[in-house]
């Protein structure tokens, strides 16, 4: 952050809280791929609170509109008794000279981050009541109204998945087939309401107490509820934990605390579709974010590396789909011998391998963002490297494989699986889309 915008920020502080505002820290936090989250200090004054988060848009990439509206669904949540920051100020709907676009609100105390929520001793008594009392916030979330957060979007979720999805890359079997479900078993949604969009662990402030704040309204829109409870049920925000919950507990106990709350208990078979399409939605959130990599500045390498997170997302749809794993995994374990006769030795691999490990002590006793940044890159390269070991003879595998099916590439299966010429209940065209997404996973991350 400029000293510039830093001035022009405090200066504007200190017009609306009637107070002098000055800054004695100024962080920018980890994480965040489409807004900057940045954590201010001030001097003590009475009217000005000690710590403050601002959420703005990066330079360059300005939307006020859908600043406001989350600005608002922040006010609105607080009246609805959804715990939530206090908006000190905002942009409104234009940006302001040398601020921008951007929302001030007060620091609640608690932890997000979903790792030590999941495993810090800390955490270890509030963790098995917070299924149900994450219920009883989307309960109250819920009776928001709709009106009073003025540009909410209200949209077809299908329709507009679908069209990102294809704006987005290749066609993927896995994918294609997780949208031929979805079409066909799309439960009748009962009522619309307000839905957060973005209700998950990592969006969830907690301490040993319970739930101290709902966080990131930016993809709030009138919908479904159900949505919100799939979403936080679907098992990327579950961080390795077998609960489906968050990784915190069991649907039951998320059902009952929403039943307890308003009367409305919750179809599971509704909210086990919204969960289906919660996985096919991160999938293709990550191919939007590796889209936008070269839009960005500094957190390109992060964007990329999501990019690659689809692999976790078709293994997560093709379970929920019911098709078998691979019974061998001989396809993703083979490896191109020839390379070491070309180039010689070290291999590629290695020498990747040998930059991971350099990456990593190099960013030791760095600061926190540093060390993040660090930790994508030999991510990266830890990538790049199993990649590497893949090689030509794997894509000839199946390649022929596809063949004998009829295609020459994975775009032409996924294209017929849309046409209906195949699906996934045919066993080897099952047995192929698994293996394709099995090699993808190997390299991506094998300890998914």
């Amino acid at each position: 952050m400029s000293e510039t915008f830093e001035d022009a920020l405090a200066e504007r502080l200190s017009t609306v809280l009637g107070a002098s505002c000055v800054f004695t820290g100024v962080e920018r936090l980890t994480g965040g791929a489409s807004r900057e989250t940045w954590s201010l200090t001030t001097k003590s004054d009475p009217a000005v609170p000690p710590e403050l988060i601002l959420r703005r848009d990066p330079p360059g990439r300005e939307d006020p509109t859908r600043m406001s509206m989350e600005a608002a669904a922040f006010v609105e949540a607080g009246r609805a008794g959804v715990p939530v920051p206090e908006i000190l100020d905002s942009s409104g709907t234009e940006p302001l000279p040398g601020i921008g676009s951007y929302l001030v609100m007060s620091r609640l105390p608690g932890e997000a981050l979903p790792q030590r929520l999941l495993r810090d001793e800390r955490f270890g008594s509030v963790r098995p009541r917070l299924p149900y009392d994450l219920g009883r916030a989307l309960a109250r979330l819920h009776r928001m109204d709709p009106v009073a957060v003025p540009g909410l979007p209200d949209y077809d979720p299908m329709e507009f998945l679908f069209g990102q999805y294809t704006r987005t890359g290749a066609p993927l079997p896995a994918l294609e087939a997780a949208f031929s479900w979805l079409r066909d078993n799309r439960p009748t949604a009962t009522r619309k309401s307000v839905v957060h969009g973005d209700f998950r662990n990592g969006n969830i402030l907690v301490d040993e107490d319970g739930i101290r704040g709902v966080l990131d309204w930016e993809l709030a829109h009138v919908g479904d509820p159900m949505e919100d409870l799939g979403w936080l049920c679907t098992k990327t925000w579950r961080f390795g934990s077998p609960h489906p919950v968050g990784g915190f507990g069991s649907r039951d106990d998320l059902f009952r605390g929403y039943a307890e709350e308003c009367g409305v208990t919750p179809d599971p078979d509704a909210v086990r579709w919204w969960e289906v399409f919660g996985s096919l939605r991160w999938a293709v959130i990550c191919r939007v974010q590796a889209m936008r990599a070269g839009e960005v500045g500094d957190n390109t390498l992060e964007l990329l590396a999501i990019g690659r997170r689809v692999a976790e997302c078709e293994q997560d749809l093709l379970d929920l789909l019911g098709v078998p794993a691979s019974a061998t995994g001989d396809v993703a374990q083979a490896g191109d011998d020839r390379a070491d006769e070309l180039f010689g030795t070290p291999r590629i691999g290695e020498l990747l391998r040998a930059v991971q490990d350099f990456v990593v002590d190099a960013s030791a006793g760095a600061d926190p963002r540093t060390v993040y940044r660090s930790r994508v890159a030999a991510h990266v390269l830890g990538i790049a490297a199993r990649e590497s070991e893949v090689g030509y003879a794997v894509r000839e595998q199946l390649r022929a494989r596809l063949a004998a099916l009829g295609y020459r590439t994975e775009s032409e299966l996924a294209l017929g699986l849309r046409a209906g010429d195949v699906t996934l209940g045919d066993t080897p065209v099952g047995c192929v889309i698994r293996d394709l997404a099995e090699t993808r996973l190997r390299v991506a991350n094998p300890r998914y």
